[in-house]
């Protein structure tokens, strides 16, 4: 099994990397394959609209939402970090989970997400809130630790110093793998994925 962690920081090695390896550490030690993706600095370009995905099976924008959609097709899990800018998620983490959720969201349906927020000092419980709509759209389980999912810090280093912070992203990492873990069995023992409902959109204005 494997969790594909994307970072949406533009800062490759920052705070935001350092959340994301402490959870990835916990799941590397019960047993995950894990692979931090680095969205870049250039990604940030949100959705158009223009429905090319669905005829193309990717995005036209040939970028770092292609990569992520092609390892999340082989990923068993989710994890999205980002540092919170003015009490929101990055420009890099939003464009490219608006284009990845559209192009790609079906390769993602049922498998386990979620998300990890780094700040100086708050806004990080909105940038979590916008995080896991993503997942909640998408018919992903959610997976929690024993706090909100963040740490704080100006410099990796201050993020190391969040004792209670790292402790939940240890925690997070470990949940997740238990997770994946009780998929799996139930997947061996014969359970079927949920029944999928009809959808059906109910405009609010006719």
């Amino acid at each position: 099994m494997k969790v594909l962690l994307l970072n949406g920081s533009p800062h490759e090695k920052g705070c935001t990397y350092t959340a994301l390896s402490e959870a990835a550490g916990a799941l590397e030690a019960g047993g995950i394959e894990t692979e931090i993706l680095w969205l870049g600095r250039s990604a940030g370009i949100g959705c158009m609209g223009c429905g090319a995905c669905a005829k193309l099976g990717k995005c036209v924008v040939d970028d770092a939402v292609n990569t992520a959609a092609e390892k999340a097709r082989e990923c068993d899990g989710l994890i999205v970090g980002s540092p919170v800018h003015y009490a929101s998620a990055s420009g890099q983490a939003t464009g490219v989970l608006d284009r990845l959720f559209i192009s790609a969201g079906a390769a993602l349906r049922y498998k386990p997400g979620a998300a990890v927020v780094s700040a100086r000092r708050a806004g990080t419980t909105a940038a979590l809130d916008q995080l896991n709509k993503y997942f909640m759209i998408n018919q992903m389980p959610v997976v929690s630790s024993r706090y909100w999912n963040m740490v704080h810090g100006s410099s990796p280093e201050d993020v190391m110093k969040d004792e209670e912070g790292i402790g939940v992203m240890r925690t997070l990492g470990h949940n997740m793998a238990w997770l994946l873990k009780c998929i799996a069995a139930g997947r061996e023992s014969g359970v079927p994925e949920p029944v999928q409902v009809p959808p059906a959109r109910t405009n609010f204005i006719r």
